[in-house]
């Protein structure tokens, strides 16, 4: 059995307070009000394993926004005398200690954190320092390749990123088009490896292939769009184009002088029809 992560967990018996699962470290309670309908002696359930209240080993059903060996943005719902409690949708908040904070925190602050089983008291708690838990190992990759970006921050900069889930990279603000949210997960595309290991990133790919990309994700908008009609157009907002399909402004401008030019589209200031 895995404490902060999911585990496939036999029922072994079945009580008036819940089920009781087996596992590797003895037979452990999923409460009555997480137990699927229908569930019997024998089965075997998807659970998340964390302590209660009183540290006791518990199983629930529920979905965790964040996983031990994760990073993840959580809301501070309280404080107490070891640090900030946050909430990642179980019954039991998770414990940022104040030695994982990197400054004073507020009730309701969102927080970007790595999750991760405490080794000295068996307890998965926060911290904000993520940086420390980074991949040590050089980024395996080339400039155009596709990644997986997580948001860490926000500077003057950019948005410091967790690129592929290891590494740390920055999104200049001149590849955003929209605001980011901490924590937002999204795809990107990798620009070069810096000298000190850190990776610049950005949204879209570059030369062709940004092109390609492009006018392929405007045409699947505007086949899937109810009459082939897309509400946007030259005086569209930018935050509004990238929200529909994707794309800066500036490159969907450019698909949408092309595909006029090959009579593909109608164009309206607002609007895009297929012809």
């Amino acid at each position: 059995m895995h404490l902060g992560h999911y585990n496939d967990l036999e029922v072994a018996r079945e009580t008036s307070i819940g089920l009781y699962l087996t596992s590797d470290d003895g037979d452990l309670l999923l409460p009555e009000k997480y137990v699927p309908v229908g569930t019997r002696v024998g089965d075997v359930l998807r659970v998340f394993v964390y302590r209660d209240s009183e540290d006791r080993l518990i199983a629930t059903t529920l979905e965790p926004f964040a996983t031990a060996d994760s990073f993840a943005a959580l809301t501070v719902r309280d404080h107490g005398p070891n640090g900030a409690y946050l909430d990642w949708n179980l019954e039991k908040e998770l414990l940022l200690p104040y030695a994982n904070q990197r400054h004073d925190l507020r009730l309701g602050e969102r927080v970007f954190v790595y999750v991760y089983l405490d080794e000295e008291s068996d307890r998965l708690v926060a911290s904000a320092k993520w940086k420390q838990f980074l991949s040590d190992e050089p980024f395996v990759g080339v400039p155009g390749d596709a990644v997986r970006l997580q948001v860490a921050d926000e500077t003057e900069l950019g948005y410091p990123v967790i690129v592929n889930g290891a590494h740390q990279g920055l999104l200049f603000h001149n590849e955003v088009f929209r605001p980011l949210r901490l924590g937002e997960e999204l795809p990107g595309y990798l620009r070069q490896v810096r000298a000190d290991g850190k990776l610049d990133v950005r949204l879209q790919p570059e030369g062709y292939a940004a092109v390609d990309a492009a006018t392929t994700a405007v045409l699947d908008a505007l086949r899937a769009a109810p009459n082939g009609r897309l509400p946007l157009g030259d005086k569209s907002l930018a935050e509004d184009v990238y929200r529909r399909v994707g794309l800066s402004k500036k490159v969907f401008k450019k698909v949408l002088g092309a595909l006029f030019k090959q009579g593909l589209v109608n164009l309206e200031p607002e609007a895009t029809t297929l012809r």
